[in-house]
C-alpha cells in the first residue's frame, strides 16, 4: 500500500536530516496534487494535498510518519524568448498569458514549453527564441495566480472582464434601484391616499 503524503514543506523549512528520498517531477506533475508516484528509491507514495500552490524545486512532501521526500524539478524542453526591452517583454508575457500559455518570467527572458505552434506567434511579436533544456517553473500552474507573471497577466485579463461585468451589473443594479425608488414613491402615494380615506 502506498505511503501517504498529505502535507508539503516549503524549501526554506526543509530539514535535511529528515529527508529520506527524492522524486523528480515535471511542471504538470508538480501541479497535480492528487496522484500516485514513485520515488528514486522505489517507494510508492500517494500524494493528496489540499490548499497549496504548485510544488517547487526543493520543497518536500511529508509522509504520515514525518519522513520527507524532496521534490526536484525535471529538465524540460523549452523556448527561451527574448525581446529588446523590458516593456516589450512584459507586453509579450501579457499576450502569452492571454493565450493561456504557461510561462516562467525572469528579468531577461520568458520561458515556455517548446511548441512549434507558437513559433509564428512569437516572431510576430518581434521576439527571438531559442530551444533550451532546463527546469520549468511556470507561475500560473499555479494556474494559480500563478500559475507570477503569467498568473498576474492572466489575472489582469480576467480582471478586465470582471470590471466590465461589474460596471454593467452596477449600472443595472442602480437602474433597478431607481425603479424601486419610484415604486416606493408610488407606495407612499397609496399610503397617503389610504390616510385621507381614514380621515374621512
Amino acid at each position: 500500500m502506498p505511503e501517504r503524503a498529505l502535507a508539503i514543506i516549503r524549501k526554506a523549512a526543509v530539514k535535511d536530516e529528515r529527508v529520506v528520498d527524492q522524486i523528480t517531477l515535471d511542471h504538470r506533475a508538480r501541479a497535480d496534487h492528487h496522484r500516485d508516484a514513485t520515488t528514486e528509491k522505489g517507494l510508492e507514495i500517494h500524494i493528496h494535498l489540499h490548499g497549496v500552490g504548485a510544488l517547487k524545486d526543493g520543497d518536500a512532501l511529508k509522509l504520515d510518519d514525518g519522513r520527507l521526500i524532496r521534490i526536484r524539478a525535471s529538465e524540460e524542453s523549452l523556448y527561451e524568448i527574448r525581446v529588446e526591452n523590458p516593456a516589450r517583454l512584459a507586453r509579450l508575457a501579457w499576450r502569452l498569458g492571454g493565450e493561456h500559455v504557461p510561462l516562467e518570467a525572469t528579468a531577461e527572458a520568458l520561458y515556455v514549453a517548446a511548441d512549434p505552434a507558437l513559433d509564428e506567434f512569437i516572431r510576430g511579436q518581434g521576439a527571438t527564441f531559442a530551444a533550451v533544456t532546463r527546469a520549468f517553473e511556470p507561475e500560473r500552474e499555479s494556474h494559480r495566480h500563478h500559475h507570477h507573471d503569467h498568473g498576474h497577466d492572466h489575472h489582469h485579463g480576467h480582471a478586465h472582464g470582471h470590471d466590465h461585468g461589474h460596471d454593467h451589473g452596477h449600472d443595472h443594479g442602480r437602474t433597478h434601484h431607481d425603479h424601486g425608488h419610484k415604486h416606493d414613491h408610488d407606495h407612499k402615494h397609496h399610503a397617503d391616499h389610504g390616510h385621507k380615506h381614514d380621515h374621512k
